[in-house]
């Protein structure tokens, strides 16, 4: 019999149960091995399916409401979830159905609820794709949306949440000559240089992927090396490194570059992609704030709460609940005062977070410029291609927020700051 959908689904109702269940990011359960056993194109379909049910996870719910008397078991709720978000998308609804109950009556423990499914589903079948649009766009979770909203207002919060419900398209990062390889693609270059490709599929089948020619890299991760502008023959350090998208673009200007993360896995993803891309750096296994010696330059990626990412990890909000943020706040204090002290006079170093909140970027720089010896913020060095003056922030740094370029796809949220240290520094 011919599986029609079903290992896909089954495997994307696995990685909701992780995500919604045992409160796991979806990285951690896809770097565990979740979907290796299944064919590429059902992995890339897993996944796939996996994000959109979170992204439209409310709507979801509220849709169901009005057909479950009570709720069911997480994992046959997760099911009624991801179809419910696949057939008021436009999924075929014998298909999506016919699937989906499949899965259920192939659950040791829930077979039995494989007629609720099916009549759920074909009550959404019938009803949900008129409705989906009518409902609210999903909101960030209180814990989240509260501090953001303090920061940036009603209006940003909500066209954030416009960002994270689209989604993202593919980002890539290409060694040489974006206009070609966005042609060849299908893809625009944005104004900041990185090349934007929409409904990509699957990245590995593309062309240039094997010939390591680009990787994937979201346009406001490429910004901080843009930002470090580094040159041939520069000694850099990146710290906390993994996955290595920026250590490739030093590596692809010339740099010497010594990259530091505490992680072995990742580290090894590094490896893997410097390997195929064929650029070189020195990858360490450690912890940054153990790392000596002077440098040109520095850039520090520091642990954050990623709340920048959303539109790209719609499994965050789920998986997290705040409670890390003090702790991280504080590390990213230690790192940026102990990077510091490796960059050589004269020198200067990126610090940056893939964070929304000030308290991880606009705050960490003003203290940073207080107490620093020989700090300065370097705002000359954000003045690069596609950058828009009211991106710039008080204190010198880079301001960037998933609602901005909403007519081109978004992009992450990011905050980014030059230092640079006195020549008698």
């Amino acid at each position: 019999m011919a599986d029609r959908g079903v290992a896909a689904r089954k495997a994307a109702v696995f990685l909701l149960d992780q995500v919604l269940g045992e409160g796991r990011l979806l990285p951690e359960v896809l770097g565990a091995g979740a979907v290796d056993a299944l064919p590429a194109d059902d992995r890339a379909r897993a996944q796939r399916l996996a994000l959109e049910t979170l992204r439209g996870l409310e709507r979801a719910d509220r849709l169901l409401a009005r057909h479950l008397r009570k709720a069911p078991p997480l994992h046959v709720r997760n099911v009624l979830r991801l179809g419910t978000v696949e057939l008021c998308q436009g999924g075929a609804a014998h298909g999506v159905v016919d699937a989906l109950v499949n899965v259920v009556a192939g659950h040791r423990r829930h077979a039995a609820l494989k007629g609720l499914v099916n009549a759920v589903l074909r009550k959404i079948a019938a009803h949900g794709p008129e409705a989906w649009p009518a409902l609210r766009v999903p909101r960030m979770p209180k814990w989240l949306r509260a501090p953001l909203s303090d920061a940036w207002g009603a209006e940003a919060i909500a066209a954030m949440e416009r960002a994270h419900f689209a989604g993202a398209p593919l980002d890539i990062t290409v060694r040489a000559d974006p206009a070609s390889w966005a042609a060849r693609l299908g893809g625009t270059v944005l104004p900041t240089g990185t090349v934007r490709v929409p409904d990509a599929g699957q990245v590995s089948a593309l062309p240039g992927f094997d010939e390591g020619a680009w990787w994937v890299q979201d346009a406001a991760a490429a910004l901080p090396v843009r930002v470090l502008d580094p040159q041939p023959g520069e000694r850099i350090a990146d710290l906390c490194a993994a996955p290595g998208g920026k250590t490739m673009q030093i590596a692809a200007s010339g740099a010497e570059v010594v990259a530091v993360d505490t992680s072995p896995t990742r580290m090894a993803r590094v490896a893997d992609n410097l390997a195929r891309t064929g650029l070189r750096a020195d990858l360490r296994v450690g912890d940054a704030l153990a790392e000596t010696g002077r440098y040109d330059a520095v850039l520090l990626d520091a642990p954050c709460s990623a709340t920048g990412t959303l539109r790209r990890h719609p499994d965050l909000p789920f998986a997290k609940d705040g409670s890390e943020f003090a702790a991280l706040i504080a590390l990213q204090a230690r790192l940026l005062r102990h990077a510091w002290t490796l960059v050589a006079p004269g020198g200067r170093l990126v610090f940056c977070t893939c964070s929304l909140l000030p308290d991880e970027g606009e705050v960490q720089i003003d203290e940073a410029l207080a107490d620093l010896p020989g700090a300065t913020a370097d705002r000359a060095a954000l003045s690069r291609p596609g950058i828009a003056a009211d991106w710039i922030s008080a204190e010198g740094g880079l301001r960037l927020r998933p609602d901005f370029w909403p007519d081109a796809g978004g992009m992450d949220g990011f905050y980014i700051a030059c230092l640079r240290k006195a020549q008698d520094g």
